[in-house]
């Protein structure tokens, strides 16, 4: 198991953001989070990456075992095969294979977006992190795995543009690619889709799908088209607590899931066009939130 959550708990004074959230995720596998807005999803991630520490619970991560890079992780994170991460600050679980994006644009808007993804390739190899007197450009093997990203995610041409020239949804795919950098086990993504256009959101789409074949992918994602078309399973979190978890097709048809989130989506056309409506809508609430509150909320 490359993932595993047992009674997954946080407060926030008197309110529970997540509540006892047990959860598993094999290698290899996409899994797509969903549920209303403040469901805890943000929450739920800041939990597994370390920006927030839990009020109860555990939390096991096992590197890739087939790989030195994987070993080495295991090795420097306390010699055990399974990590317990549960109190890992950002840094460490990083270290330990977990990358993510945010909900909002987490970039330097005035670096190039090859340097964007050098300073992350060079963050995710531990020893050359704050070697501050070596003039940059000598670290060619993080050059060299910069470039390589920015092949796969489409933006080569745009190595040398200032980062905050791009459209939104090139940065969102920039985004993807800093996240890539140091070759992580488990990438989390933070509405991917958030704001981009509906051209630039099928070019999102086939980068997550092209990631995926080669990572362990987990991703909040409000676009319900998006999340049934490439999930390999959907987790379900309403008021804190996991309440289904399973193919796309048997989360999409439970009826405890219909009433707290999917209004109807996939029961008949007219249903799901209204419940996709609904869905929009919440994302777009979503979206004035995070701009005033910086994130989605417990």
């Amino acid at each position: 198991m490359l993932l595993e959550t047992e009674g997954l708990t946080k407060r926030f004074g008197g309110i529970t953001a997540v509540d006892g959230v047990d959860f598993a995720l094999e290698a290899g596998e996409l899994c797509s989070i969903i549920g209303p807005n403040g469901a805890g999803k943000t929450t739920f991630f800041n939990l597994l990456t370390g920006v927030l520490e839990p009020s109860d619970g555990r939390i096991r991560f096992t590197p890739s075992a087939g790989d030195d890079t994987g070993q080495a992780r295991a090795r420097t994170a306390g010699g055990d095969a399974a990590l317990d991460i549960t109190d890992a600050s950002p840094n460490e679980t990083a270290l330990a294979g977990i990358h993510r994006s945010y909900q909002i644009t987490n970039l330097f808007p005035t670096l190039s977006v090859l340097e964007n993804v050098r300073v992350a390739a060079q963050a995710g190899r531990g020893n050359d992190s704050w070697k501050l007197w070596r003039n940059v450009r000598d670290f060619e093997d993080h050059y060299a795995e910069a470039t390589e990203i920015l092949e796969r995610i489409g933006l080569a041409a745009e190595a040398e543009t200032v980062t905050q020239n791009l459209s939104h949804g090139e940065k969102r795919s920039l985004e993807i690619g800093v996240a890539l950098a140091g070759d992580p086990d488990l990438l989390l993504l933070d509405e991917p889709t958030a704001g981009v256009s509906s051209e630039g959101v099928d070019e999102v789409v086939a980068l997550i799908e092209d990631v995926a074949a080669d990572h362990s992918v987990m991703l909040i994602e409000h676009n319900m088209e998006v999340v049934m078309d490439i999930s390999d399973r959907i987790a379900v979190l309403h008021r804190g607590e996991l309440i289904a978890d399973g193919p796309p097709e048997d989360v999409q048809g439970d009826e405890a899931v219909q009433e707290a989130y999917l209004g109807g989506y996939g029961r008949e056309e007219s249903a799901g066009a209204a419940g996709d409506d609904r869905a929009d809508g919440d994302a777009a609430a979503d979206g004035g939130r995070r701009a005033s509150a910086g994130g989605d909320g417990p």
